[in-house]
């Protein structure tokens, strides 16, 4: 890339023949200097720009591919604490399925024993009964037969 000091140090060759004017030729080279000294630092400031930008880009994009293995990590430990605590769920539910079924099947147990202890008392209770009320007709028997006498 030609630099604005090659510009300013061109020189040409005069012809005395149908030659250029050399003043017009050096006050145009003078513009074109001064235009190409803003382009090239210009270009050179835009240059610049450009690299940090890129490594802005680079910096961000690392952060990004940081910040998607993290959300990539952050989804996989949440599908595994959902997994174990619904792991957890059922083994409670199972737990306290057969819990509650031991309890009624205790319970129903119990009541059996119970029924069959109050159907011993009701029995107990019909033989005193009976006994009790033979007692009481032979003793009704046995005054009868003593005011018979």
């Amino acid at each position: 890339m030609i630099t604005p000091l090659d510009i300013e140090n061109k020189k040409f060759s005069k012809q005395v023949m149908h030659g250029y004017n050399v003043d017009e030729v050096d006050e145009f080279l003078d513009e074109v200097l001064i235009d190409y000294e803003k382009n090239y630092k210009l270009a050179t400031e835009l240059s610049k720009k450009v690299e940090e930008l890129t490594n802005s880009l680079e910096h961000y994009k690392t952060i990004e591919s940081t910040l998607q293995n993290t959300l990539v990590m952050a989804q996989t430990t949440a599908e595994e604490v959902k997994n174990v605590a619904k792991q957890q769920a059922d083994q409670i539910l199972l737990e306290a399925r057969s819990s509650a079924q031991r309890a009624a099947s205790d319970l129903t147990q119990e009541v059996r024993m119970k029924q069959m202890a109050l159907d011993d008392v009701k029995k107990q209770f019909d033989i005193y009964k009976a006994k009790m009320e033979s007692l009481l007709i032979s003793q009704l028997e046995l005054l009868k037969s003593c005011n018979d006498d």
